[in-house]
């Protein structure tokens, strides 16, 4: 078992869930947040953390299009482990259905390191 983020993070982006998970397998995208599966340990603390309660165990039935979604851009967004403000109008969003449809960005968040996006198309220089 992991946990998944769905479609209520979209435009929510709380963000309480990446200041207790503890091996930071939090991972921001533009618009949302996603859990990688081969990290999370499956503790839990972050579940309650979720104002929107977008977080929830990947048994339940129907999930399985937001454990891709979760895995696939896990892979390819930031890590985040920082806590920073919701956006503005996130309480607004916060409970209107079909965001995934209607709202989701494919595009990278700012993550942990600004510098992140700089590189998002290739690999990080090494120093020599």
């Amino acid at each position: 078992m992991t946990f998944v983020v769905t479609d209520n993070c979209i435009k929510c982006k709380y963000m309480d869930c990446v200041e207790v998970c503890p091996v930071d397998c939090f991972y921001e995208g533009e618009n949302m947040l996603v859990i990688h599966p081969d990290e999370c340990i499956d503790c839990g603390v972050c579940e309650p953390e979720c104002p929107a309660e977008a977080i929830v165990p990947d048994t339940g039935s129907g999930l399985e299009s937001w454990l891709e979604l979760n895995a696939k851009y896990a892979e390819i967004w930031p890590n985040i482990a920082a806590k920073r403000d919701p956006p503005v109008d996130a309480k607004e969003f916060d409970g209107v259905p079909n965001k995934r449809e209607r709202y989701f960005s494919p595009n990278p968040g700012q993550g942990d390191d600004p510098g992140e996006k700089e590189w998002e198309s290739g690999p990080r220089p090494t120093n020599g």
